[in-house]
């Protein structure tokens, strides 16, 4: 990675707003001439891209450490494949649709897993890279819900999940931004999607100066 390339990744529950920014962000760093490349996890690879199908379709329950081996190994491969030889040109950003903090809210605290065992298995090269900001769009189950409703998508292997489920992760997301405050930016994210722009415009102005 160079001094003038950066990392950026944003995370939220479903309903949050992540691509329309990721949209927003991704034209903003390449009117200001920058090299951009958006990926999402898991995916972004052929070998992530399948990983992905087979967890988010999966008819039955993946046991917790299973999932996450299932997306640490998607990681690996991106991380290696993709990310890590893009921003060793200068001026490139790497936007990521989720990251370590979704397998932190997801695997560590909604599976019960524990956040120590999900940062320990972080702590190997290339996963202990992190991003240099990671926006974090935080809603309330309920707006999740009312705004997957309007979408009428069919329900995948973790927005099937209970209640409890969600408002686990929701709160091990929240946890994630009180342990990173550094790295996390909290954005309300039931704000209209042009103020949210507007707050992320203000802090990308900060750190790409």
């Amino acid at each position: 990675m160079t001094p003038e390339s950066f990392f950026i990744s944003l995370e939220g529950i479903e309903g949050s707003g992540k691509t329309t920014q990721i949209k927003h962000i991704e034209k903003l760093l390449i009117d200001k001439g920058y090299r951009v490349l958006t990926l999402r996890e898991p995916g972004g690879t052929e070998f992530g891209e399948k990983l992905r199908e087979a967890i988010l379709k999966s008819s039955t329950p993946l046991h917790p450490l299973a999932e996450c081996h299932l997306f640490l190994a998607s990681r690996a491969q991106l991380l290696k494949e993709k990310i890590l030889p893009f921003l060793l040109v200068p001026k490139s950003v790497i936007i990521l649709d989720r990251y370590i903090d979704s397998t932190m809210a997801y695997q560590g605290k909604a599976r019960r897993l524990g956040l120590e065992t999900v940062l320990e298995l972080h702590r190997h090269d290339p996963l202990n890279l992190l991003p240099h900001r990671t926006y974090f769009l935080d809603i309330n189950l309920e707006t999740s819900l009312e705004r997957q409703k309007l979408r009428g998508q069919q329900k995948d292997y973790f927005e099937s999940e209970e209640t409890e489920f969600h408002l686990n992760l929701i709160d091990g997301y929240r946890e994630m931004a009180q342990i990173f405050p550094e790295r996390i930016l909290t954005i309300d994210a039931s704000k209209t999607p042009e103020d949210i722009s507007k707050v992320i415009d203000i802090d990308l102005g900060k750190i790409l100066k």
